[in-house]
């Protein structure tokens, strides 16, 4: 178990190098220079030069990987060149906005989910399920960010049950936890309904398929009702697929993350992303891609770690 644990750890950080690589590679590569949005159109080539000399822009691109790698391993992320102060600086307000939203997301896709595949699986054809079935394929087929818009419009133009104005967890006036936590889950709700819906169907197929098992045959004969076999046998052998796939959707998530923010005006790593991203802000883009990837990767270590305990018939190397 330590040896795989191991190759596992190093699988993650051989993930992470190579995202890295990738992206700084891509962004480096792309039309485009900083120094025309830093300096603007009417820079000196002299002021150019001086810039691009004072962040290492005239280097080889290798070697400016090497030296951005260098500086990030020993916890240093660069510095902005828009907003000319380090990125730890820039973007660490926003990294709890953005984790809180897609964690906020995550749960719902939980308390969403679990249940309504469940009571699917229950009665398989009947009322409730084809009623869960077209409400699935529904929310598969609406975009998260035009389910932004639609509940936007719904819960805070129409009922008005929230103010489609962000409200930060703190400022000078104290806490604000309740109202905070009020607002965000309507863009989590967003961006959870869509993958609720998908986890729903895979929950509800692995569960029918666990059901016609010979075990749960055995279970029938010992005198366990349908409900009992659920509970007792089925569910914990369904699950492992919807693990793993809920790992995978992590990525899903966060990038519907960045996506929702901007249409209700959350504002999280997606507006800095997208601001660095038409800056050329290269830095700040690099840390943010990093950050992102080393999130969805360490989800899914853990969701490997995860279903490994739930099923411990899978090989352990």
């Amino acid at each position: 178990m330590g040896q795989a644990l191991l190759k596992r750890v190093g699988l993650l950080l051989g993930t992470l190098l190579l995202v890295s690589a990738l992206a700084f590679v891509a962004f480096s590569v792309i039309p485009g220079d900083p120094t025309g949005a830093v300096l603007g159109v009417e820079a000196t080539d002299e002021q150019i030069a001086t810039f691009r000399a004072q962040h290492g822009l005239d280097l080889p691109v290798w070697q400016r990987y090497w030296n951005w790698l260098s500086a990030f391993a020993a916890g240093d992320f660069g510095r902005s060149y828009k907003y000319d102060m380090t990125v730890a600086q820039l973007i660490a307000p926003k990294v709890g906005v953005t984790l809180t939203l897609a964690a906020l997301a995550f749960a719902l896709i939980l308390l969403i989910s679990l249940p309504l595949g469940l009571i699917a699986a229950r009665r398989p054809g009947g009322i409730v399920d084809r009623a869960v079935t077209v409400l699935t394929q529904v929310a598969m087929s609406v975009p998260n960010f035009i389910m932004g818009i639609g509940l936007m419009y719904l819960f805070a133009l129409v009922l008005k049950w929230f103010r489609p104005e962000y409200v930060p967890l703190r400022d000078e006036a104290g806490s604000h936890l309740a109202a905070h936590l009020g607002f965000m889950v309507y863009p989590a709700l967003a961006i959870a309904l869509p993958k609720s819906a998908m986890t729903v169907k895979l929950l509800r197929g692995s569960i029918l398929g666990e059901l016609g098992q010979d075990y749960i045959r055995t279970a029938y004969s010992k005198g366990n009702t349908r409900g009992s076999a659920l509970r007792r046998h089925v569910l914990r052998n369904a699950m492992i697929p919807v693990v793993t796939f809920l790992a995978m959707a992590i990525g899903d998530i966060m990038a519907g993350s960045i996506v929702v923010e901007q249409v209700f005006g959350v504002p999280g790593l997606g507006r800095i992303l997208i601001s660095s991203i038409n800056n050329r802000d290269y830095p700040a883009v690099q840390a943010i891609v990093v950050l992102l990837a080393a999130v969805v990767v360490g989800c899914n270590f853990l969701a490997d770690l995860l279903y490994r305990v739930m099923d411990p018939r899978i090989e352990r190397t």
